[in-house]
């Protein structure tokens, strides 16, 4: 037996809450793996609390991501003790996830675990790091460089813009943050914004086309926020959409893109293939300041993620929680 955060929906109801479960009841896999560590992402919050419609299946043990060692294997690429990283592919949805201190998984999912980082900095990164560095890649595919002007991250103190602010920041872009927390200002800068912006500035409706002015953006945010950061993205510049924490509606019109000829691109963690996620996780460990990452952590225990998972929703949480297993 070992503890997993279960999710059941009965005639009763929906209940959220560690309890035991043993080895015969985790789904079909090829490697069966002990977790360390986990993560909290929106999408975990959203299923743990039962606001939003994430889970498939029921019971259900949250948690898409995880980050530990492999006890048994008999897929060609895994063996006892590797190290690994697990990030989406529906765990935590329509399989049982990594919120555990075991799970069985496929060994197709699993990316090892670059020796830069620790199991505990992995989680931190998580796929809302992960996320991060995919965005930061489609803006380089379409040729934004530093020079080219500012870059927008909306959702700024949260786990994708605080990620993706220390690497756009590293790399030598000039990045504005916009969040509705403005007390955070401080921390944006620690991780390398040269410019803070209120949330409200960008939430509510806009006109179609306004001043230009980003070169490029990232939002994890989607709704008027995505709207309003494509009506002020400089001509041919490119947009990166990852979320949708303020609303999965894009209230926009298409005059930025034929006007303007703006690229908006779709970024997708959950079914990303593993050559690209191998490639994100490369440049993460080169590009992601360990510094950085350390002032964006909470360290919690799998018995606290509930009361945690409410606090992120509710918006109380900036940076990365990472949760330990142990």
């Amino acid at each position: 037996m070992f503890q997993a955060l279960l999710l059941e929906k009965t005639d009763a109801g929906f209940r959220a809450g560690v309890r035991p479960v043993s080895e015969e009841q985790l789904p079909e896999g090829d490697v069966l793996v002990r977790v360390t560590h986990s993560t909290l992402n929106y999408k975990d919050a959203l299923a743990i609390t039962n606001k939003g419609p994430v889970v498939r299946a029921w019971p259900m043990v949250a948690g898409i991501d995880g980050a530990g060692v492999v006890i048994e294997s008999s897929h060609p690429a895994w063996e006892e003790g590797d190290r690994f990283i697990h990030n989406g592919w529906g765990v935590g949805e329509s399989r049982w996830g990594c919120l555990a201190q075991k799970a069985r998984l496929k060994g197709d999912w699993l990316v090892g675990l670059p020796s830069v980082f620790t199991a505990h900095q992995a989680m931190a990164i998580g796929t809302a790091g992960y996320t991060a560095m995919l965005c930061v890649l489609a803006l380089e595919r379409h040729g934004v460089k530093p020079g080219d002007g500012e870059v927008l991250v909306t959702g700024a103190t949260g786990g994708v813009g605080s990620v993706a602010t220390a690497l756009l920041s590293k790399l030598g872009y000039r990045v504005t943050g916009a969040t509705g927390k403005l007390a955070e200002a401080d921390y944006l800068i620690r991780l390398g914004a040269a410019a803070v912006i209120d949330r409200a500035e960008l939430a509510v409706p806009g006109k179609p086309l306004q001043k230009e002015r980003w070169a490029a953006v990232i939002d994890a945010v989607g709704s008027h926020t995505l709207a309003n950061a494509l009506a002020q993205t400089r001509y041919g510049g490119v947009v990166a959409a990852c979320g949708l924490a303020q609303g999965s509606d894009l209230p926009a019109t298409v005059m930025p893109f034929i006007l303007r000829g703006i690229t908006l691109a779709g970024i997708d963690s959950v079914m990303a293939p593993l050559a690209l996620r191998e490639q994100a996780w490369e440049r993460l460990a080169r590009d992601l300041d360990a510094a950085k990452l350390a002032s964006m952590i909470e360290d919690v225990h799998l018995e606290d993620a509930v009361a945690r998972a409410h606090d992120l929703i509710q918006g109380k949480l900036r940076g990365r929680v990472v949760v330990t297993m142990a």
